[in-house]
């Protein structure tokens, strides 16, 4: 598999089957990820990775002790100006809509939503930390780490769904996986082999068409 068709296959994918991971597969995938490049070299990525009795621990951390959402950070701006307005809400409805969840059904949306919280059935949870005196050029290394790592685990033949979900309760796993007071969760990425038969699957969210976001200069002109 190429680069190219690695991009094509990766999506969010929100149903995994049972099938574990192993340490070794994992561990590679995340060291591979770290040849991702970032500013001066900081690699400013710290990773936890859970599955079998730790994963089941912080879930049921979670579930027992539970937790207000209070996100580390802004996950979104206050009010989101078009054409990101729109397509956040064209994401949302266009999941439901594959699901077969009407607008009217709140607590059937709820509760898809909520699937966040076992990492959707997937075998390993990861938790993608980075450090609070961190500014925006290394939250975008941060980035670029999570899209190695995701391309990576698709030639594996895995499967991945980023999930800024986890960010809202950072406190909480934070506080569970004792972390140090200067690391935050930036977000939780769901990890494991993709369920072919799951109806939520059959949705991929669409892009917006290059004449919306690119420009090309000076291409027109011949070459000296």
């Amino acid at each position: 598999m190429n680069v190219s068709e690695a991009i094509q296959r990766r999506m969010s994918v929100r149903a995994f089957t049972e099938q574990p991971v192993s340490r070794e597969i994992i561990q590679k995938l995340l060291e591979d990820a770290a040849r991702s490049p970032s500013g001066s070299n900081l690699q400013p990525w710290h990773v936890h990775a859970l599955t079998g009795t730790a994963l089941k621990a912080l879930l049921s951390d979670m579930e027992t002790k539970g937790a207000s959402p209070a996100p580390g950070y802004a996950i979104y701006p206050e009010s989101l100006v078009e054409p990101y307005r729109t397509r956040r809400y064209q994401t949302g409805e266009g999941l439901y809509a594959t699901l077969g969840i009407p607008r009217e059904n709140k607590a059937g949306r709820m509760q898809q939503l909520f699937r966040n919280a076992n990492f959707f059935g997937a075998p390993v949870g990861l938790f993608i930390m980075v450090d609070r005196q961190m500014g925006a050029p290394q939250w975008a290394d941060l980035g670029i780490y999570i899209q190695s790592l995701m391309l990576l685990a698709v030639d594996a033949g895995l499967d991945t769904c980023a999930q800024a979900f986890w960010a809202m309760f950072s406190s909480r796993v934070e506080e569970f996986l004792e972390t140090p007071t200067d690391q935050m969760l930036f977000c939780g990425i769901a990890l494991g082999y993709r369920d072919e038969t799951a109806q939520v699957n059959e949705y991929k969210t669409s892009r917006a068409p290059f004449s919306e976001w690119g420009q090309l200069h000076g291409f027109d002109v011949a070459a000296d």
